[in-house]
């Protein structure tokens, strides 16, 4: 008899961008040149003295298990980093460090939804956040949120979704996919409504925070209005800002009970993070933090040439993001034309393939992300890989017969 797989196993949708990363992988060992904007992690390499920190940490005989809750060293290192970068005045104790951000969501989900409890997740999301609710026997609830909003969920949306099953609403800020920020004045809509709804907890997916352009300010709801402290979650981690992704360092800011039950999951399965990868989250944490400002000043480079790249292509329209290493390009105008072998482009996800058989160039659907008829590109990548791209996009667009339909004509202007 064979070993049979649970019907939640059976039903969950493999992740969309691990699926791309391994497409990709795939076409590059038959050797063909792909030009990849799926990443969704820094190119760079982790700074220097990141790295000698965790050699230090090896050598004086720190490779062994930490507590599960993790390192005092490290949580105090976050709790300093929220007083300083955020104006939250949290201790040690109610900060829970996992192998990354991705596993702290899962585990907070694990223990806080029991069967048919909704999640409130605004769209376009972060292609995970669906099934990690499902699979912890959630219900999520997809609210879609198009360019007419900036991307972001409003008051009136939100109150319109909310149910006495509803426990959660988790909303990334800043946004992978679109690069959306909720400014202090929207957050503040927002938790008016959460405030007729105390059942409602509120998580925040803050990875991106450090990423921002122009100014532009990340704003945890705990620290616009202290009074809902008690409901509020906030998930960040290293890999985004420091270039760690494979060190797998997430930290959680929860209320104390949510905390206990937190640890106690990871008691029961991966026990702790990593302790040399949290002695180097430490000193990246405290040490200076130009490293971080070097980063975003090329991604700042990187993100006019691919927003000008792609608003130079007929048929797409490009927003610049506010902040993240990702851009949302509008492409309906595209759907519904044909290419020159007269096959239809019908949606985005057929755009999707096209470009990287036509072109070779690696990007993501807007379906994956919950909201179709965008694309989802990375500028995680070169200059000289995204000035390729963008001529490959526009080489490939450039051979489509667009449907004479009015609503794309529209949108292609």
């Amino acid at each position: 008899m064979s070993i049979t797989i649970s019907q939640k196993v059976r039903k969950l949708r493999p992740s969309a961008s691990i699926a791309a990363k391994q497409k990709v992988d795939e076409l590059r060992a038959q050797g063909v040149e792909i030009l990849d904007f799926c990443l969704g992690e820094p190119d760079f390499d982790t700074p220097a003295h990141i790295i000698e920190a965790a050699h230090q940490s090896m050598l004086s005989g720190d490779t062994h298990y930490t507590g599960s809750q993790g390192t005092p060293a490290l949580r105090q290192a976050i709790a300093d980093k929220l007083k300083r970068d955020n104006d939250i005045d949290v201790p040690a104790s109610q900060i829970v460090v996992a192998n990354g951000a991705k596993q702290l969501i899962f585990d907070i989900f694990s223990a806080t939804l029991d069967p048919g409890d909704e999640v409130i997740i605004p769209a376009p999301y972060w292609v995970s956040y669906p099934d990690i609710v499902s699979l912890n026997g959630g219900e999520p609830k997809i609210v879609a949120c198009g360019p007419e909003t900036g991307f972001k969920l409003t008051p009136d949306m939100l109150e319109g979704q909310i149910t006495s099953r509803t426990r959660w609403l988790i909303i990334n800020s800043p946004s992978n996919p679109t690069g959306a920020v909720y400014t202090r004045e929207e957050w503040r809509g927002l938790i008016e409504v959460l405030k007729k709804h105390p059942q409602v907890g509120i998580m925040t997916d803050e990875i991106y925070e450090h990423i921002a352009f122009e100014g532009v300010k990340n704003y945890s709801p705990m620290a616009v209005d202290p009074s809902i402290a008690e409901r509020c979650v906030i998930v960040n981690g290293m890999s985004k800002a420091y270039a760690m992704t494979g060190w797998r360092i997430g930290y959680a800011v929860c209320p104390s009970d949510l905390v206990k039950a937190v640890v106690k999951l990871l008691g029961q399965s991966t026990t702790c993070a990593c302790s040399f990868s949290q002695s180097a989250a430490t000193v990246a944490l405290n040490a200076d933090q130009s490293c971080v400002d070097d980063m975003v000043a090329l991604y700042t480079k990187r993100r006019a040439a691919i927003v000008d790249g792609l608003n130079a292509v007929p048929g797409i329209r490009c927003k610049a993001p506010d902040a993240a290493f990702y851009v949302f390009p509008d492409v309906r105008a595209l759907l519904g034309s044909k290419t020159a072998a007269g096959e239809r482009i019908e949606t985005d996800l057929d755009l999707v393939s096209y470009l990287l058989e036509e072109a070779h160039v690696a990007l993501m659907d807007g379906t994956s992300y919950g909201l179709p008829g965008f694309l989802r590109l990375s500028f995680a990548a070169s200059e000289k890989v995204i000035a390729e791209g963008m001529t490959a996009i526009s080489q490939a667009v450039s051979t489509l017969q667009l449907a004479d339909n009015p609503s794309n004509q529209e949108a292609a202007q």
